[in-house]
């Protein structure tokens, strides 16, 4: 009975320790694999979403994908916070589908532009690493590749194809990073806050790269810096035209391509629309890149001016996010 009783009270204590609140600091992540093989956990991304209710800053999901073509339309759901996709390969690795705004709805009315994502990232805290995130939909009008309606998002090293409209960034702040854009028409817009560093722009027929919606009590919309723009044969775009008033945009140090037009910027048609867009370069370089025949309503940035608006400035926020930081993945 002695040696009983020792038994069960090691035993209670062990339990004891396993289901006790972790220690300040230390971290007991989720993670999980996909393969479109079957050789893993999961063959969709959906249904490795699915299988965790949510994320904490102390239980963090880390979902991999193994290299192939995932068809499939992703939703990441509100309280799906502290989740992060990882593939091996942005060219490998693509998450797709095809729907575009004029697809009839079960009503038998066009479904519209904010139906159509591929991907949806509705939670905060959410990374992106290696993929491809695609709408296959061709150049049939607006067809979204991602929509984001999170906020501190991150994409490393990421892929976004698509024609019109193929990155909604609707609200709250996202970083990306060493990522490649492909599009013609208003193909990044929104009203986020967002930084592109490092990026490449690639358009595909002619058009406008960007479409901001900024808020008025919003300082910074889209920011590119150090970022490339390319473009097909005889193809030329604007850099961007303002989706409301107080679009914010600006380029710094970014290499243009003869794909720029020469005078930048356009107003949508909506003269008053110039007194509030606010729309700006620094040093930019390329054939593109010529300032003199920009539109009067668009900036060229001081040395001073340009200098103030750093990541930290633009994403930093009440809650002082770095996005530099990685979220300790195992």
């Amino acid at each position: 009975m002695k040696t009983h009783g020792v038994f069960s009270l090691s035993k209670g204590l062990a339990l004891a320790a396993l289901i006790a609140p972790l220690p300040a600091g230390l971290r007991a992540d989720t993670n999980l694999t996909v393969a479109a093989d079957g050789s893993a956990q999961f063959r969709s991304v959906q249904a490795a979403i699915m299988s965790v209710p949510a994320g904490t800053a102390s239980n963090q999901v880390f979902i991999r994908i193994k290299p192939g073509t995932y068809r499939e339309n992703i939703y990441l759901q509100r309280e799906k916070r502290y989740f992060h996709l990882i593939g091996e390969d942005p060219e490998t690795t693509i998450l797709t589908y095809h729907l575009h705004a004029n697809m009839p709805g079960p009503d038998g009315k066009p479904i519209g532009t904010f139906r159509t994502p591929s991907t949806l990232i509705d939670a905060d805290n959410f990374t992106a690493e290696n993929i491809t995130f695609e709408n296959s939909a061709g150049p049939v009008g607006q067809a979204l590749a991602i929509r984001v309606d999170g906020d501190r998002v991150v994409f490393r090293n990421c892929r976004f194809l698509g024609w019109q409209d193929t990155i909604l960034l609707n609200r709250g702040r996202q970083y990306f990073t060493n990522c490649y854009i492909a599009g013609h028409v208003d193909f990044i817009f929104g009203g986020a806050t967002a930084f592109f560093d490092n990026c490449h722009i690639h358009c595909l027929r002619n058009g406008y790269i960007t479409a901001a919606s900024t808020p008025e009590t919003e300082q910074f919309g889209f920011v590119f810096s150090n970022c490339k723009i390319t473009g097909e044969p005889g193809v030329k775009t604007y850099l961007g035209r303002p989706w409301r008033n107080f679009a914010s945009t600006i380029f710094l140090n970014t290499e243009m391509s003869d794909v720029v037009r020469p005078e930048g910027w356009h107003n949508w048609n909506r003269r008053e629309a110039e007194s509030t867009a606010r729309y700006a370069e620094f040093n930019s370089k390329g054939a593109g890149a010529n300032s003199t025949n920009r539109v009067a309503w668009a900036r060229q940035l001081t040395a001073a001016e340009a200098a103030a608006i750093t990541l930290d400035a633009v994403l930093r926020g009440n809650d002082k996010w770095n996005p530099i930081v990685r979220r300790g993945e195992p």
